[in-house]
């Protein structure tokens, strides 16, 4: 098989990757590189003027992209969002699943109600992402490639309050990531996951809001700063590409050197 110079050069050149949780910071790098890369990229989100910004954001590097509009939440929305990305693009080859939230929970305060909130969209979610968008995979018969965007806190406590549904939820998703990887691997499918340490967002703010809890959780990191939104873009572009054919059911963490001497 003859490699042509658009696959040498953007390696995702034609494939349809869809990016929920595409409207963040993260998520936004992300689409904007799989674009960068040669895919055609949708975004999904719930915010619609972030969907019209993010997605103009990555029609500017030259790819084919349209924003979705869905509820993490609701499985039914989840659905949707996925039919609307075949419809548009008549398939999906790439899932990048950067849905996420943390609501602060101290565990002796926590309801049932304040958990689920978080589970929801971040565990449930995923499940039923990587679900929806496995059926079509497996209808296309071509494989495909499914990403779950994690955190470090997958497999290391905080030393703080108020993370116990964060964590739950992202140690839950870690174990998402390897059984679908086992379960969907005769159908072509490879399912990894990146695990970033605190990125420089929005939803890393309430880490990040003192110059103080910044230098002690900096002073943590052999690399010595946090992550910025770019710095997972690669790592998240690898477990899309053909580098990681052989590849399957497993964690990247992106995190400077901090699980290393944890």
């Amino acid at each position: 098989m003859t490699t042509t110079a658009p696959q040498l050069s953007r390696p995702l050149f034609d494939k349809v990757a869809y990016v929920p949780g595409g409207t963040g910071a993260l998520g936004a790098a992300i689409a904007r590189g799989l674009g960068q890369a040669g895919a055609k990229v949708v975004v999904g989100g719930t915010d619609e003027r972030k969907l019209r910004a993010v997605t103009e954001s990555v029609l500017a590097t030259g790819a084919d992209a349209r924003g979705v509009a869905f509820d993490a939440r609701s499985v039914k929305d989840i659905g949707r969002s996925v039919d609307a990305v075949c419809d548009h693009f008549g398939r999906c080859d790439i899932l990048v699943n950067a849905v996420g939230i943390h609501r602060e929970q101290r565990v002796l305060e926590a309801t049932e109600e304040s958990f689920d909130s978080v589970l929801d969209v971040n565990l449930k979610a995923a499940m039923f992402l990587g679900q929806a968008v496995a059926r079509r995979q497996v209808q296309q018969r071509q494989g495909g490639r499914q990403v779950h965007i994690l955190s470090v806190r997958a497999s290391l406590a905080l030393q703080g309050k108020g993370y116990s549904a964060y964590t739950s939820s992202k140690g839950g998703l870690a174990m998402i990531v390897r059984q679908h990887a086992v379960e969907l691997a005769p159908h072509g499918i490879n399912v990894n996951g990146v695990a970033p340490t605190f990125v420089q967002s929005e939803m890393a703010q309430h880490a990040l809001k003192s110059p103080e809890q910044r230098a002690k959780l900096v002073d943590r990191i052999p690399l010595g700063r946090v992550a910025e939104p770019e710095d997972v873009v690669g790592p998240t572009l690898f477990f899309c590409g053909p580098g990681s054919d052989f590849v399957t059911g497993q964690i990247l963490y992106v995190d400077g050197g901090l699980t290393a001497c944890q």
